[in-house]
């Protein structure tokens, strides 16, 4: 079915070389990924399998030293850091494990942030604002520090700021990894509802099986390069 869909997102043959002194490592070793527009996919291994740098790859956080990325049809494997991080601002959202929220701002201003700096006049970046900390249940909220929140709340914060520029993927850094089961699950329950309901492309790392196996499709990373795709 996904065949059928806009490609949104394609790796071919992606390496990632880092120099280490006199030592080459290989982060990434050839690895081939195509999202479709809507999907929602999990990427898993254990540790040092490559998954952070293929998220750098996906989020346009860097750049391949073999290989091509497209994003929505262009090639962005070699593009300057400038046009790389006007991309990120459009196109992409990310939420991370530990939500990375400015404890100077308020949850509201927090949720701003993105806005400001795509140029949005003032009075959209309110309202949207206002919008999204409705939409994750945080109206209520929305003038306390990050310090003054629980980490639900936090990351529920993070989930808006997020979707702040109307990304067209969303990118999930272990959402669920600093909290506790119960407040995972309600996470996990709202990227889902996103993802249904918004049909928002929504690409997650994580090392927890239960929550992977909630995606469309599991991508098992190892030595990296994709070992298997498990769909639901």
């Amino acid at each position: 079915m996904t065949e059928n869909k806009e490609l949104i997102i394609e790796l071919k043959d992606v390496w990632k070389t880092y120099h280490i002194g006199d030592i080459d490592v290989h982060a990434l070793r050839g690895l081939n990924l195509k999202v479709h527009k809507g999907e929602f996919i999990a990427i898993m291994g254990p540790s040092g399998s490559g998954k952070s740098t293929a998220m750098n790859m996906i989020g346009c956080l860097d750049i391949p030293s073999k290989g091509v990325i497209y994003l929505s049809g262009k090639d962005i494997s070699h593009l300057e850091e400038s046009e790389l991080a006007r991309i990120r601002g459009k196109k992409i959202g990310f939420i991370f494990q530990k939500f990375n929220l400015l404890n100077t701002l308020t949850a509201k201003e927090n949720v701003i942030l993105p806005q400001r700096f795509q140029d949005t006049e003032k009075e959209f970046r309110d309202k949207k604002a206002n919008e999204l900390m409705d939409l994750v249940d945080l109206k209520d909220r929305m003038n306390h520090k990050p310090s003054e929140l629980s980490g639900g709340q936090q990351q529920r914060v993070a989930i808006a700021r997020s979707l702040a520029n109307d990304p067209e993927v969303i990118l999930a850094d272990e959402p669920t990894g600093n909290l506790d089961s119960q407040t995972g699950v309600k996470v996990m329950d709202f990227l889902k509802k996103l993802h249904r309901e918004k049909g928002t492309t929504v690409i997650m790392v994580t090392h927890d099986r239960k929550v992977a196996e909630q995606a469309d499709r599991v991508e098992y990373l190892q030595d990296g390069i994709i070992v298997k795709d498990l769909k639901r």
